[in-house]
């Protein structure tokens, strides 16, 4: 009997793995394709059936990061031969890059990630900050209607918001916010602001307020307690809540692509811009694309440990 409920287990064990491979490489196939497009020749990057073994280039990223123009006739031997060799794999692409005064013409794409990162990163510094204090006061003290004030920070997200797209945008007008970081940044942190409150305090709820007595009995003010005792213990919440804040704002699209134009505008909305000369270039914004996950996918493995615990707390109480 306990044989065959050995080999049971096995059996089951051995199906379980083999759904989590095949799920994981459901998962992991749009990355790959998005990974390898970016790499491709312009011309392999439609081709039917899918090209899956090809030579790769970095022409793309050069597209990505530069402003070009199509050809209007060859260009000379002698000025290919002197080109370096990226520009002449734009050359051979059919189109040559802008210069002005010798210096080449960057296009956009900086300055875009630039402001997804600013915008991504200070509305979730402002939005976890203030979602803790807010959690660890719904945690700690007696707040008259708290449930129902709880229940209305969480109401802030049952409502899609792209419904709130053309009412925001005219206040935005009215004060003069449309196309300016602090805009953006002001949106999504009151935006991730109910999610950050929410989750902070299923964390504050699982620190021990005894920690925080035997600080007060020891001389500590209440905000000393809260800085030197709590905090430290809220380490792991404060990350995923982080991760998952930042994650939020850094996708952001429909806001981004309504609210913005030029200055302020984030990558999201302007990867699919780049359209190339006469058809869609698809390798350019793949690569764009591809430059754009990285910062998530690091963040996201540095701080894997806490994400786990950030998923499920209150699911082991101590």
């Amino acid at each position: 009997m306990a044989a065959v409920q050995s080999r049971g287990h096995k059996a089951m064990n051995r199906v379980a793995i083999a759904a989590i491979i095949v799920i994981t490489l459901i998962f992991l196939a749009p990355i790959y394709w998005i990974a390898s497009t970016a790499f491709k020749p312009r011309s392999l990057a439609t081709t039917v059936p899918p090209t899956v073994l090809f030579q790769p280039e970095v022409s793309p990223f050069v597209k990505l990061f530069t402003r070009r123009v199509q050809l209007r006739e060859p260009v000379e031997e002698e000025v290919y031969n002197a080109a370096p060799w990226w520009e002449q794999d734009i050359y051979d692409g059919g189109e040559r890059v802008l210069r002005v005064r010798g210096e080449v013409q960057l296009s956009q794409y900086p300055n875009r990630f630039m402001n997804s990162l600013i915008i991504a990163g200070l509305s979730t510094i402002l939005a976890v900050g203030m979602g803790t204090f807010t959690a660890y006061g719904f945690s700690r003290f007696r707040i008259g209607g708290q449930d129902d004030l709880l229940f209305f920070i969480l109401s802030t997200r049952m409502l899609p918001p792209i419904v709130i797209a053309i009412p925001m945008f005219l206040m935005y007008r009215t004060f003069g916010l449309t196309d300016t970081h602090i805009g953006l940044i002001i949106l999504y942190t009151a935006f991730n602001l109910s999610f950050a409150v929410w989750l902070m305090k299923g964390f504050m709820d699982e620190i021990p307020r005894e920690y925080e007595e035997a600080a007060l009995v020891d001389g500590y003010t209440r905000l000393q307690a809260f800085f030197k005792i709590v905090l430290p213990e809220a380490t792991t919440g404060i990350a995923a809540t982080s991760v998952f804040s930042f994650i939020t704002a850094w996708n952001e699209y429909a806001f981004a692509l309504i609210l913005t134009n030029r200055r302020a505008q984030t990558a999201p909305p302007f990867i699919p811009s780049q359209i190339g000369s006469g058809i869609v270039d698809w390798t350019t914004i793949a690569a764009g694309t591809f430059l754009f996950l990285l910062p998530v996918a690091i963040l996201t493995f540095l701080l894997r440990n806490h994400l786990l615990r950030g998923v499920t707390f209150g699911a082991i109480r101590k």
